[in-house]
């Protein structure tokens, strides 16, 4: 996928959902991962031309794992010239070696997000861009049906009122496949998560569980997202 394909389905979800007033600074959380890379390279190339401007800045909260390398994203910010800031922590000893956690992915995202939001308020930004694609979307609301017995996902737009933040997700209009091509037809390098529980999540089982029902019924996905948007499901 070229770059204005992206662009197209990002100011798309934007305008859609209003996600960018005049003068807002974003912070766009960066794991390495294909999909923040994918959001970073959108947010940077609809600055040029977007009619309200905002500025962004990256940050990636480091979890302390030591095979973490980073270098690759600096060289990256460094080349678009966007601000980054590294949040050095603990969290990967804290939730495997002092809690030795049964389900390390809630402690770990709640500690994570908490640091991220910190390190976005000193930066003086007011909104914060995560890359949840339509994948994601869809992959949500069947974990919310299968453990939770209710039909809901993560809203376009969420105001966090205790942080004062709102947070944006720009990529919901792109499939997975979408950003994987995106990432390899312009040969970015992505960064490997060094996290023991990587791929053994509840997540991963929505993920397998969503590609076999799509085997099944091609186009299972679309229709799905159409019916989460046709929900009335709040915020969206």
């Amino acid at each position: 996928m070229k770059l204005q394909q992206v662009l197209s389905l990002t100011r798309k979800a934007i305008d859609d959902y209003h996600m960018i007033e005049e003068g807002d600074r974003i912070a766009v959380g960066i794991s390495g991962g294909k999909d923040s890379l994918t959001l970073l390279y959108a947010l940077h190339g609809l600055m040029r031309f977007y009619p309200k401007k905002f500025s962004i800045h990256a940050v990636t909260v480091d979890l302390g794992f030591q095979n973490l390398n980073l270098e690759g994203i600096e060289k990256i910010c460094e080349e678009l010239e966007i601000p980054y800031t590294i949040v050095k922590t603990d969290i990967g000893s804290i939730v495997f070696d002092d809690r030795k956690e049964s389900n390390p992915c809630a402690l770990c995202a709640k500690m994570r997000k908490g640091a991220l939001n910190d390190a976005i308020k000193k930066a003086g930004c007011n909104k914060v861009a995560y890359a949840h694609h339509k994948d994601d979307v869809v992959e949500t609301m069947m974990l919310s049906l299968v453990y939770e017995g209710r039909f809901h996902t993560f809203s376009p737009v969420t105001y966090l009122d205790r942080m004062d933040l709102t947070v944006i997700r720009p990529l919901i209009y792109m499939n997975e496949a979408d950003v994987i091509g995106f990432i390899n037809k312009n040969n970015i390098t992505v960064v490997k998560s060094p996290c023991p529980a990587d791929g053994h999540t509840k997540r991963e089982y929505a993920h397998e569980l969503l590609r076999d029902i799509n085997l099944n019924a091609p186009g299972v996905k679309e229709r799905m997202f159409t019916a989460i948007r046709s929900a009335h499901i709040d915020r969206w």
